[in-house]
C-alpha cells in the first residue's frame, strides 16, 4: 500500500489533469496548499517512482501506473462518501473529509465489498462519477450553470464538491441533485445568473454557478446514458 501523502498527490494531479491537461507546479500547492518548494520536491520524487511525468516548467501528468493508483483512490473516496450518507447520516457537505481519510485504509477487500452493500454505485452523493474497478472513470458533459443559455430549463447533476460552503449555501437556496432550474437571466456585466428555484428567483454569482453542472431538462435517459 502506498502511503497516503503519494495518493493524495496523485489523486490532485488527477483533478487537474480532467480540468486542463498537464498539472503545473503553482495549481498543485494551492490545491494542496503547499509551498511550491515541497510541491516540486515531490514530484521529483514520484517521477523517480514512475508515477508521473514531470518536467520543470512544463508542469506533470500522471503515469498510467500514476493514473491506476489515483483512480482506485478516487473510487474509495467516493463509495465511502456515498457510504456516510446513505447509511451514516451526513450531509453532502461533511462527507469530503471523512472520505479524505478513509480511502487511504481501504483494503481491496473492504472496497469490494463496500461497493457490494451500496449496490455499486456510479456516482457519489454530489453526482462525480466513480471509478469502476476496473479503472474506467465515465467522462461527464455536463455543462457549468455559468455556461446555460438565457431562457433554457437545466436539471442539476453534479455540484462541485471541494468547498464546504458552496455546498451548504446551495443547499440553503434549496438545491439538490435532480433540483429544475430554470435559467431567467444571465447579468452581462458579472455574468452571474438569475434561476428560479421552485417559485423562487435567485441570484447566483459566476463563482458559484461555475461550481453547479447541469443538463438540460428535457434530455431522454438514453441521451444521458450515451453523453453521462
Amino acid at each position: 500500500m502506498r502511503n497516503s501523502s503519494t495518493e493524495d498527490y496523485l489523486k490532485a494531479i488527477c483533478h487537474l489533469q480532467e480540468e486542463g491537461g498537464r498539472a503545473s507546479t503553482s495549481l498543485l500547492a494551492r490545491r494542496l496548499r503547499l509551498s511550491g518548494a515541497s510541491v516540486t520536491d515531490m514530484l521529483k520524487r514520484l517521477a523517480s517512482e514512475g508515477l508521473v511525468d514531470y518536467a520543470p516548467y512544463r508542469g506533470v501528468i500522471l503515469t498510467r501506473t500514476g493514473l491506476r493508483v489515483a483512480l482506485r483512490t478516487l473510487r474509495r473516496h467516493r463509495l465511502w462518501e456515498m457510504f456516510l450518507v446513505r447509511h451514516l447520516g451526513f450531509s453532502w457537505d461533511q462527507i469530503h473529509e471523512e472520505a479524505e481519510r478513509l480511502e487511504h485504509v481501504t483494503s481491496d477487500l473492504l472496497e469490494q465489498r463496500l461497493d457490494a452493500a451500496l449496490g455499486f454505485p456510479t456516482s457519489d452523493p454530489h453526482g462525480d462519477p466513480i471509478p469502476s474497478a476496473d479503472g474506467t472513470l465515465r467522462k461527464s458533459k455536463q455543462m457549468s450553470l455559468a455556461e446555460a443559455v438565457e431562457g433554457s430549463t437545466v436539471v442539476v447533476r453534479r455540484v462541485r464538491d471541494s468547498d464546504r460552503e458552496v455546498l451548504r449555501y446551495v443547499t440553503a437556496l434549496g438545491i439538490r441533485l435532480k433540483t429544475k432550474l430554470a435559467v431567467k437571466e444571465v447579468i452581462r456585466f458579472d455574468r452571474s445568473v438569475r434561476v428560479r428555484i421552485g417559485s423562487q428567483d435567485r441570484f447566483l454569482s459566476e463563482k458559484l454557478a461555475r461550481s453547479i453542472f447541469v443538463e438540460p431538462a428535457n434530455r431522454t435517459p438514453a441521451e444521458r446514458r450515451a453523453r453521462p
